[in-house]
């Protein structure tokens, strides 16, 4: 279980990030076409958008209203999952020594922070798609589900690696 110091005042914030985050990605206009808000660069929140070093957090919602899939990973590799699934139970387990090793690499990786949200100038630009904010010490790093996008390659193995190995969901 991860420890509730680190958890729950975490998780709190990082729902608040999460939210600020994805407050683009909800409606269109008449149209069909995205409203100007949703093409905006997505909010500059500075340290709140970071966690400790070789610690990650992996936040999921699709849609403006979706429920908000949160994932906490400990540098020792123990995970904590608050309602991956969809169906609002937490779930706890751990990566085993080689997923840990993988994961420490990726987020050890100096290619991680060209691929921030604030590097990218990273735009939501998809509606009611299942946007994926990675939270590392380099910075929050977020994509979407949706045709096109082009995913930033080591967050995208960060992410595929996090939901191969928990209950979280690689796509909508």
């Amino acid at each position: 279980m991860v420890a509730a110091s680190w958890s729950r005042p975490v998780s709190l914030s990082v729902a608040a990030v999460l939210a600020a985050v994805l407050a683009g990605c909800g409606g269109a206009d008449a149209g069909g076409s995205p409203r100007p808000e949703q093409s905006a660069a997505a909010p500059q929140l500075g340290n709140a958008t970071t966690v400790g070093e070789g610690r990650v957090t992996l936040l999921q919602k699709v849609g403006a209203n979706g429920p908000l899939r949160t994932l906490n990973v400990e540098v020792d590799g123990r995970w904590e999952c608050v309602d991956c699934a969809g169906d609002g139970v937490t779930s706890t387990g751990a990566l085993n020594p080689e997923q840990l090793s993988r994961l420490q690499a990726l987020l050890a990786d100096p290619g991680l922070v060209k691929e921030t949200d604030q590097a990218r100038q990273y735009r939501v630009t998809c509606i009611d798609a299942l946007t994926s904010s990675l939270l590392t010490s380099s910075g929050t790093i977020t994509s979407q589900d949706c045709p096109g996008e082009v995913q930033p390659k080591i967050a995208n193995e960060i992410l595929l690696l996090l939901t191969q190995a928990t209950p979280a969901e690689p796509t909508a």
